[in-house]
């Protein structure tokens, strides 16, 4: 079997009704390897949160795509997984560091290879991984945008309200915006201390809460805020800093009992690597669709086991690479939980919808990634 093309799809996202953005992004970037055997396998590169939602944006990444198949892939076995990884990784010399351009589309292209793979065998993408070891998976998405500045007993609402929907988990950036890197006043520490005080007494231990924050702070801000928030043990501390000296994150680490979660903004299993020799953080949220691909995320949670680390996926991106994310999570010992940032166009672009709900997702049973476009829905939303 060769690979013999790839074809590549914009379509454009569905804004939730009253909401003022689009989840996941306006736009998602798919693609389509063909084989000689007439077996496809489709990918996503993310586009969510890494363009400025200009369609035009996107050329760049559609280009690459078609680039890195074109000189690498084609005419390779789909089946080779491995060798096609360390070749686009590898052979232009500008790709190999790692880098949020390249990796992306590296990922794309390896899960759709996958999906090519399990279609072969006829079989899910996890049974090819090791197996289920999860029949379910617990999941978690973000707090509602609720004006919690103002209203910061409204938090307590809310997550009874989230509570009684099955969920177990969630999670809230108490310290909006994302930009600029700034000192966090205690005032402000103080008003996300009601935050999580007002959850606490509406549902007490009952639902995990997560500190969702950006890299909004310095180091010395990020370990006063752990301090503060450290009596209403937060699930995790979420990128209290930049993530690019990890050095500093595990100064941080170091210096609070509440877990360092990092690993949406990192590619590759060498960064990762680092975190973990480091001891910087105690979850890893990698991006199946940054990082590396499945190839690459199986690595990444295969270290983070021998290091006792969890693994809670990243998800801001497409259905595809959710599909992706869930075929990891069934088949890693050391799965904790996945975020479950879900659009209207998410729930029925495939033939057979992912479902998420009472807090936990079921994953598809099919051959690769286990969906299947519903060809009309994405005719409906396809862009030039």
């Amino acid at each position: 079997m060769k690979v013999t093309g790839v074809n590549t799809t914009v379509v454009e996202a569905e804004k939730p009704v009253g909401e003022e953005k689009y989840v996941g992004g306006r736009y998602f970037l798919f693609i389509e390897l063909l084989t000689d055997e007439g077996i496809t396998g489709i990918g996503e590169r993310i586009a969510g949160s890494a363009f400025s939602g200009r369609l035009e944006d996107l050329k760049s990444q559609v280009n690459l795509v078609k680039e890195l198949v074109g000189q690498i892939v084609l005419g390779e076995d789909p089946l080779n997984t491995e060798l096609i990884w360390d070749k686009m990784y590898g052979t232009w010399h500008d790709l190999r560091h790692p880098s949020l351009y390249a990796t992306p589309a590296i990922s794309a292209i390896d899960m759709a290879l996958w999906d090519i793979k399990g279609k072969v065998a006829n079989l899910p993408i996890y049974q090819l991984l090791g197996g289920q070891y999860h029949k379910k998976l617990r999941a978690y998405a973000y707090m509602p945008d609720i004006d919690f500045d103002k209203h910061p007993e409204k938090a307590g609402e809310v997550a009874l309200q989230l509570l009684e929907e099955g969920n177990t988990a969630c999670k809230l950036d108490p310290f909006m915006p994302l930009h600029p890197i700034r000192d966090i006043p205690l005032w402000k520490i103080e008003h996300a201390a009601k935050i999580f005080q007002s959850i606490r007494d509406a549902v007490g231990n009952r639902l995990e809460v997560a500190i969702g924050t950006h890299g909004q702070m310095p180091t010395y801000s990020a370990i006063r805020v752990a301090h503060y928030l450290e009596p209403y043990h937060p699930f995790w501390f979420e990128e209290p800093i930049m993530p690019e000296n990890i050095s500093e994150m595990a100064r941080i680490a170091a210096h609070t009992n509440i877990p360092i979660a990092t690993g949406e903004r990192l590619v590759t299993k060498y960064e990762f690597s680092e975190v973990l020799e480091k001891q910087a953080a105690q979850i890893l949220q990698l991006d199946v669709g940054q990082c590396g691909g499945i190839t690459e995320a199986k690595k990444i949670a295969g270290m983070a086991e021998a290091h006792y680390a969890m693994i809670a996926p990243h998800m801001y991106c497409g259905p595809v690479v959710f599909a992706a994310a869930i075929q990891l999570d069934v088949s890693s010992p050391n799965f904790l939980i996945q975020e479950a940032n879900m659009g209207p166009l998410h729930k029925k672009i495939f033939k057979e919808p992912l479902v998420f709900e009472n807090g936990y997702i079921t994953p598809p049973s099919g051959p690769g990634l286990g969906v299947e476009f519903d060809q009309e829905v994405l005719k409906a939303h396809q862009v030039e």
